[in-house]
């Protein structure tokens, strides 16, 4: 027999809005929304909603947002929805008195195959370290970060052309197929729990900060490649290498050898390499403070290197 679901759903950016619509487009009940409080934004400051409250509200949902979780008043709220499974995709860290107070759980999408790559940035980290696989799991909330038992795990290739926006992007979508099998398997109680088992070689994802950014170019070319594919479009790897600092979204390695000995090197038209400790990286697009976005011949008209 199949249990009665009210899901409520805790999500805020883009990567949780199809999750989502898959979710009240299905026969399951989802009777609330949490997000994030609505933060001014733009040059008049106007509050802005998050993508999780626009899809939402178009679909005349109720949508919580909680300045603290803690809040006895937001616990209570979310009982009287008669709350009894809480789906979190994309979302900050619930106090145990929330994850563990539905009858069937809570449990997250995480954009990694646990138990590697626990941590804020899973998709950055994986395209940083040159990963050529990776995926999706969903898991029960515990007390320790992205520690739960695992429920369902999908697996996503990467490919060396990927950068983190066409990797989100896949498994922002594939994501919302695995919430959805998660919610049925719930339903239906038919899933079958894997106790998470920490690896001998743990890789994390940490938050990933500005400082986090630049580029070494003391480390091979392959290494320098996947950083900035692995930053581009977001948070972006950058550098001051070129006199100037310029974020850099699009990069190449230089397959034939370069004749030369220099740091940079240019026609000052259509081509800039960067050494590395072994090979040159060829630069295909980038941002110089100030300016917008460009292809590197558009750059080299405006700068010499």
């Amino acid at each position: 027999m199949q249990r009665k679901l009210k899901i409520v759903y805790m999500g805020t950016p883009e990567f949780a809005v199809p999750a989502l619509e898959k979710l009240i487009e299905s026969e399951f009940e989802v009777v609330g929304v949490v997000t994030a409080p609505d933060k001014p934004a733009g040059r008049g400051l106007k509050l802005k909603y998050s993508p999780v409250k626009e899809a939402a509200l178009k679909h005349n949902l109720p949508v919580l947002q909680p300045e603290k979780l803690k809040d006895e008043g937001f616990l209570n709220q979310l009982k009287d929805l008669g709350t009894n499974l809480i789906v979190v995709v994309a979302f900050r860290m619930l106090p145990e008195l929330i994850w563990s107070f539905p009858k069937y759980g809570t449990f997250n999408l995480h954009a990694s195959l646990l138990p590697q790559y626990r941590g804020a940035a899973p998709i950055n980290w994986a395209i940083i370290n040159g990963e050529t696989e990776t995926g999706l799991t969903t898991f029960f909330l515990k007390k320790k970060i992205d520690t739960g038992d695992l429920i369902l795990q999908e697996k996503e290739p990467i490919t060396i052309e990927d950068t983190a926006g066409t990797l989100y992007k896949r498994l922002m979508t594939k994501g919302s197929d695995v919430v959805l099998k998660t919610v049925a398997l719930i339903a239906e109680n038919t899933y079958e729990l894997t106790p998470q088992q920490d690896p001998e070689n743990p890789k994390g994802a940490p938050k990933i900060f500005r400082e986090d950014c630049e580029i070494d170019f003391n480390k091979p070319v392959d290494a320098v490649y996947n950083f900035i594919r692995g930053l581009s479009p977001y948070p972006a790897a950058w550098t001051n290498a070129l006199g100037k600092t310029c974020k850099i979204f699009a990069a190449e390695v230089v397959q034939k050898p370069v004749d030369s000995e220099e740091n940079i090197v240019s026609d000052q038209k259509s081509y800039l390499y960067i050494r590395t400790a072994k090979g040159y990286i060829s630069i295909k697009e980038l941002q110089p403070a100030g300016k917008k976005k460009m292809y590197v011949d558009a750059f080299l008209r405006g700068n010499k290197v």
